[in-house]
């Protein structure tokens, strides 16, 4: 795609004029995810299945790179969805005891097959895999020198600059061709990397994105090192959670055993996305040494006690509504019901009837249950407004079957910039909360009353402050240098 910050339509479908994309009332497009495993003789298997439990950070591609016997990778990647990639035989031919697997929604780079990673370079010193989630913010920088001293470059996106970097590289040992590289990047960067002596796994020195180490129980040679974007790829392949790589940190394992090194200094102000706890990672993730179902309540407890309203109802926007819902139940004393239900088995389009149905691209996704709702004041919780269109559309259905009033609450400030540090957000422009005030807002999604958790509410829902986490899509405040991206 364009630069980061822009959103595009892209999809491994075509969508024609009689169909409907059911991602376009999709809030934000999630990151991506990574995994890596080291040390056990079913890697690849356990690989698709960690790729499976974070198919959420990604949706248009995927990929599993093995390491063999022999120090080979055997790779398979695809566009699409985890479960449509890869067969039974694909994961048979993946051979090894070592692999590291991405699922991806592209936020620098086209969606196009050279771009799905993980990506692979045969260096000097062997073949080497790697898979990235972020936003590399000073790569059209770095490419630009790069294509200027003859590199040559495969895809669109910012990762590849990674491989470039080592390639050049003259230090004949990877670690410390690592370090230096990790130097010259700016940014947004969890990386997983397989090579023939080892795996490692990197976290940039702000951390903006969460990566996990664990364990998993290997009868055959003892214990199976394991690194993913969130701790619930752990859970299910019965893997224990040890701990956060560190921001700055290279941490690597081969024949020898576990190493650290420190190849950066973390800043002093970090810069943990506060949107991971709002809406991308699961609620069943532990993210940033907390858990994100708990930090969800927390937020809806928080929204409770800055907009509290008489009501009879308070009905989530399944399903990433439902812990801030039942925070603000909890805390408001206010009855928790389902009062929408959400249809799951949608793909991303759908072919609309002839004649056109009102609001059908949200009410085919989303379905209010009258008998619940019926001559009640009801507050609807959801976790943010992007456009605001798909809330007016939601509001409408909510007001026909039948409640008495519609009080709707957001469990995040205003959203008011795009992100650069992995998130594919909309232009400014499109923003709603970047050009309208709180007032306008709720006039135009029809609600009666509209209230926003504030970013001081937000900060405390994460014990953190503006030390801990970047709200920049929020207050404004980029942790880094834009370099040649523009805020518009």
């Amino acid at each position: 795609m364009g630069k980061p910050g822009v959103k595009n339509s892209m999809s491994y479908k075509s969508v024609d004029e009689n169909t409907i994309d059911c991602d376009d009332d999709k809030q934000w497009r999630e990151e991506c995810g990574v995994f890596g495993i080291w040390n056990d003789s079913e890697a690849s298997h356990l690989s698709y299945l960690g790729l499976y439990s974070q198919q959420h950070r990604g949706q248009e591609s995927a990929g599993i790179v093995s390491l063999d016997d022999d120090g080979k990778h055997i790779h398979h990647k695809g566009l699409g969805l985890v479960g449509d990639i890869f067969q039974k035989e694909d994961l048979d031919r993946l051979r090894g005891r070592a692999a590291i697997g991405h699922v991806r929604y592209s936020t620098t780079g086209e969606n196009q097959l050279t771009n799905a990673q993980p990506l692979t370079a045969q260096l000097l010193n062997g073949p080497i895999a790697f898979a990235h989630n972020g936003n590399i913010v000073n790569s059209h920088v770095l490419r630009k020198k790069l294509i200027e001293k003859g590199a040559i470059f495969q895809g669109t996106n910012d990762s590849e600059c990674i491989l470039h970097l080592l390639a050049r590289n003259e230090k004949s040992e990877l670690i410390p061709c690592l370090v230096d590289c990790m130097k010259e990047l700016d940014g947004a960067f969890s990386i997983v990397l397989l090579w023939k002596g080892g795996m490692a796994a990197v976290r940039d020195h702000r951390g903006f994105r969460p990566l996990v180490l664990g364990y998993r129980k290997n009868a055959e040679a003892g214990n199976a090192f394991v690194v993913a974007s969130e701790s619930c790829a752990f859970d299910l392949i019965g893997a224990q959670y040890i701990r956060e790589i560190n921001p700055g940190e290279i941490f690597w394992v081969d024949d020898e055993g576990e190493h650290s090194v420190q190849y950066k200094e973390p800043e002093e102000r970090k810069a943990q996305c506060v949107f991971e706890h709002v809406y991308f990672s699961r609620p069943d993730s532990f993210v940033f040494n907390q858990s994100v179902y708990a930090a969800r309540k927390e937020m809806g407890k928080m929204l409770a006690r800055e907009h509290a309203v008489e009501a009879d109802l308070v009905i989530p926007v399944p399903d990433s509504g439902v812990p801030a819902a039942l925070g603000y139940s909890e805390e408001s004393e206010i009855p928790f019901e389902l009062g929408i239900i959400r249809n799951h088995y949608i793909g991303r389009t759908f072919i609309q009837p002839q004649q056109s149905i009102r609001d059908f691209g949200v009410k085919i996704k989303h379905n209010p249950q009258s008998a619940i709702i019926k001559g009640k004041r009801v507050v609807v919780v959801d976790d943010s407004v992007v456009r605001g269109t798909t809330s007016k559309k939601l509001i409408n259905l909510i007001r026909q079957a039948g409640a008495k009033e519609v009080h709707l609450r957001i469990a995040s400030p205003p959203t008011t910039g795009p992100c650069y540090y992995g998130v594919d957000t909309p232009r400014r422009q499109q923003l709603i909360a970047s050009s309208q005030s709180v007032e306008q807002i709720r006039e135009f999604v029809g609600a009666d009353s509209l209230g926003y958790l504030t970013v001081d509410g937000l900060l405390k829902s994460v014990k953190g402050d503006q030390n801990n986490y970047c709200a920049a899509c929020f207050d404004g405040k980029y942790p880094t240098e834009l370099y040649d991206l523009q805020k518009d």
